[in-house]
């Protein structure tokens, strides 16, 4: 059964449902009550109704999450990829892209990403100072010598 939360929400996107704002809370509601499958829709449309801002961002991350979770793995990767190309370089967004090209079987690529990510947001000194290893490795990581 649906928050009373939910359920106010719900009740206001009936009177406006093309209301882009309102369609991402109702999607977050439903991610946040564990109903992905009922999520998906408003994600989509809060997206596609012009949502902006980090409400646009969460809504990317939220989407691709969402369909990672549910197993749609190829839509997850095109919301993460659509999310970076209007937020390049959004550690987040790569993170989550990262599980998911591990989910598609491309798990070379998912740790070279994640490596790319950890040198570059991390402030930890044992980590840093393997920076420039790790980076090189990052793009390499089946190759020997």
């Amino acid at each position: 059964m649906p928050s009373p939360d939910l359920d106010g929400l719900l009740a206001e996107l009936e009177r406006e449902p093309d209301d882009a704002r309102l369609n991402y809370l109702v999607a977050c509601a439903y991610d946040g009550e564990g109903l992905e499958h009922e999520a998906v829709p408003h994600y989509v449309k809060a997206i596609a109704t012009g949502l902006e801002g980090d409400e646009l961002h969460n809504a990317h991350l939220g989407l691709g999450s969402t369909y990672r979770a549910i197993g749609r793995y190829e839509e997850a990767l095109d919301t993460f990829d659509r999310g970076l190309e209007t937020f390049p370089g959004a550690p987040e967004l790569l993170v989550f892209r990262a599980m998911t090209l591990h989910n598609l079987g491309r798990s070379e690529e998912a740790v070279s990403q994640l490596l790319k990510v950890l040198v570059e947001h991390t402030d930890d000194e044992s980590i840093l100072r393997y920076r420039r290893a790790l980076e090189f490795y990052a793009d390499r990581l089946s190759e020997t010598w």
